[in-house]
């Protein structure tokens, strides 16, 4: 399967703009560097470029440049390379795509860590015409790379906070996902986006409003791989209510 196909099949607005830039140059070094023409890319590019501009909801290729991107800027935050870091990545779209998409993936995402980034432009795009329940997911995903080494540095929460502004996530959400990853006292109140002063009704309907916010139907359009993550997301609300009721007794 050329890259061309894999990455056309499943791609809409994400081919245009800042991404569709850096996509560009990381095919088009692939394609070289496997000694492939370029003429077949760039036919089906203006294909792509005829179907982006009706093409305006997010499509399962779009979620995945966007995250192998932003996953570059996680990875390098800290200045470095971590190979526990790049492993994870890989295994979780193994586990999202099977090996053959995941390969093709994740020789993209090499080609893009080889490129200089501007964060902001690419993060107003996927702002501007990726749903709010997809960019949460982003940014869950982005904090599991940043563990997958065993500890989040000071470096990668700075980086993802920055994306998370930038992607227009409130604080609130940022620290309710945050909290997914921390083990601290208060972290599933943070969950849940309350106090820890919260009351018995308070706490109930925060749950209900947080479970229909990261429930795995929010994400359906992007297929059953992205549907998976939703739902530790989902589970981890489902754990830190229950952690609650056992504190609170209720």
């Amino acid at each position: 399967m050329s890259y061309s196909k894999w990455i056309g099949g499943a791609i809409g607005w994400s081919f245009g703009g800042p991404i569709g830039a850096i996509i560009g140059v990381a095919i088009g070094s692939l394609i070289d560097s496997m000694s492939e023409g370029i003429d077949p890319f760039f036919s089906e590019k203006e294909a792509f470029d005829k179907r982006q501009r009706a093409q305006t909801r997010t499509q399962s290729g779009d979620f995945e440049v966007s995250l192998l991107i932003l996953a570059s800027s996680v990875i390098k935050a800290n200045g470095k390379l971590d190979q526990r870091e790049l492993d994870f990545v890989r295994q979780q779209f193994v586990g999202m795509y099977g090996k053959e998409r995941a390969n093709h993936a994740f020789k993209l995402f090499k080609n893009i860590n080889k490129q200089q980034v501007s964060l902001r432009p690419v993060c107003l795009q996927i702002r501007q015409m990726m749903e709010h329940a997809s960019r949460l997911q982003l940014l869950h995903f982005l904090f599991g790379i940043a563990k997958a080494d065993g500890a989040v540095t000071q470096d990668e929460v700075d980086q993802i906070f920055k994306i998370s502004g930038y992607l227009g996530i409130s604080e609130r959400d940022y620290e309710s996902i945050k909290a997914m990853f921390y083990n601290d006292s208060n972290a599933a109140y943070k969950v849940l986006e309350i106090d820890k002063s919260a009351s018995v009704d308070e706490i109930k309907k925060a749950y209900r409003k947080m479970a229909k916010k990261y429930h795995p139907d929010k994400v359906i359009h992007l297929g059953p791989a992205h549907q998976k993550g939703a739902e530790e997301k989902f589970r981890q609300v489902q754990a830190a209510y229950e952690q609650i009721q056992k504190e609170r007794g209720f």
